[in-house]
């Protein structure tokens, strides 16, 4: 009813940057977040870059009494180093890997290999239903020249759709992760805009932290500078953000972030900050109203330029997959005229052996290997145009149905 307390709500949200292995203090530095959270007694905790499943039992055994109910999401190659801990029970759970993820050939970024996903947790708090979910969307890397830029804006799509059709029963939605995007980038934008979720840094009622909310920031040691030269203050990519459906209001009274070292030690968290919000919901008795037609211009402007930079994706693509395709069939003729050299010997046609033996075998080998890649190539570049095909499609009809709304100025 309207006149119930309001309930009180703090989360926790952390790119925790445990690769196993690769990541500097990794061990040290989860038995911190660890130490952090059962001192603080969040309840709900979002981390991403949980990739050791080691690392997420050691945390769970950790947090078993102020966060008991946990569930760590599995996907891609690596994982998707994802999870979420609860202080309630959680009733179900839900994973949607992204179609779209960066290519296999670029090592050096990996994000391929992870299964970048959405997952979704959906518990009930005192009889409110709260759909959470976390996710990790792809890194940019570079900001002058990001040929992710298609992918990310993809998977903002296949994020706010996942959300739009799972949250129907949901009293209230709540989002936490890596968004690898900034606040004004058309992904962001465009996933707020269509959902209609808040951001609690602009919507806090008190706020306390990095300057700006940032979340990169260059005071911390784990930090690759090079990347911040742009923004000397640092970039906020990581997010809280949260919803009220029918008969519920919600509220960031508080939002918090770290600030580098870790108290007490000469060693931040990760190379994220954490963020940190207090919620209030509270019921109203009576259902939210109908989202104004006003708002629909400008759900038509980020649309399309979503549209126009998934088309621009889908131009590379084709370009990448003809070139590939043209390499597998030119290595397939070079196969082909070898093994007719090769028959032609052995019919007795040639006067003898045009090449020595070795460095034939090699040429074939070498053939054969760059038609085994290139035929790869073609295979990712065609299922690449595909999806990127299909979101282009789904944006051109929603702007139309969007278009033909009556009262639309």
């Amino acid at each position: 009813m309207e006149g119930d307390p309001a309930l009180r709500l703090r989360v926790f949200d952390l790119n925790c940057w445990a690769i196993r292995y690769l990541s500097k203090r990794r061990q040290e530095r989860i038995r911190l977040i660890g130490d952090r959270l059962c001192q603080e007694g969040f309840d709900l905790v979002l981390l991403q870059e949980v990739w050791s499943e080691q690392d997420y039992s050691d945390l769970k055994a950790k947090l078993g009494g102020c966060c008991p109910f946990s569930h760590y999401f599995r996907s891609g190659v690596i994982g998707s180093g994802l999870c979420i801990f609860s202080k309630f029970p959680i009733l179900d759970t839900l994973l949607y890997q992204y179609s779209l993820n960066g290519y296999p050939y670029m090592l050096q970024h990996g994000d391929w290999f992870c299964g970048k996903s959405v997952g979704l947790a959906v518990i009930n708090i005192s009889g409110i239903v709260f759909n959470v979910y976390v996710t990790h969307l792809h890194a940019e890397y570079c900001r002058e020249k990001d040929a992710y830029l298609p992918h990310r804006v993809v998977q903002a799509w296949e994020l706010l759709q996942f959300i739009r059709h799972t949250a129907k029963a949901a009293d209230v939605v709540l989002l936490g992760g890596d968004l690898n995007m900034h606040p004004q980038d058309v992904g962001i934008r465009l996933l707020r805009c269509w959902t209609g979720l808040r951001d609690a840094f602009t919507e806090t009622k008190h706020f306390e932290g990095c300057e700006d909310g940032c979340t990169l920031i260059p005071n911390n040691c784990f930090t690759v500078n090079s990347e911040l030269q742009p923004f000397p203050l640092g970039i906020r990519i990581d997010y809280i953000l949260y919803k009220a459906g029918s008969s519920f209001t919600v509220r960031c009274e508080e939002l918090q972030t770290t600030t580098g070292t870790a108290p007490g030690m000469d060693i931040p968290y990760s190379d994220h900050e954490a963020v940190m919000a207090t919620l209030h919901v509270q019921r109203t008795g009576q259902a939210a109203g109908v989202t104004p037609s006003t708002a629909v211009p400008a759900l038509v402007e980020v649309l399309s330029e979503a549209r126009t930079e998934v088309r621009v994706g889908l131009q590379a693509a084709r370009r990448q997959r003809y070139s590939s395709g043209r390499m597998a069939l030119l290595a397939l003729l070079l196969l082909l005229l070898q093994a007719a050299a090769a028959l032609g010997a052995l019919a007795g046609l040639a006067e003898g052996q045009p090449f020595p033996k070795l460095s034939f075998a090699l040429l074939a080998f070498l053939a054969l290997g760059v038609l085994l890649l290139a035929t790869g190539l073609h295979l990712f570049h065609t299922i690449e145009v595909k999806m990127l095909q299909g979101t282009e499609e789904q944006m051109r009809m929603a702007l139309g149905v969007l278009q033909e709304r009556p009262g639309r100025s």
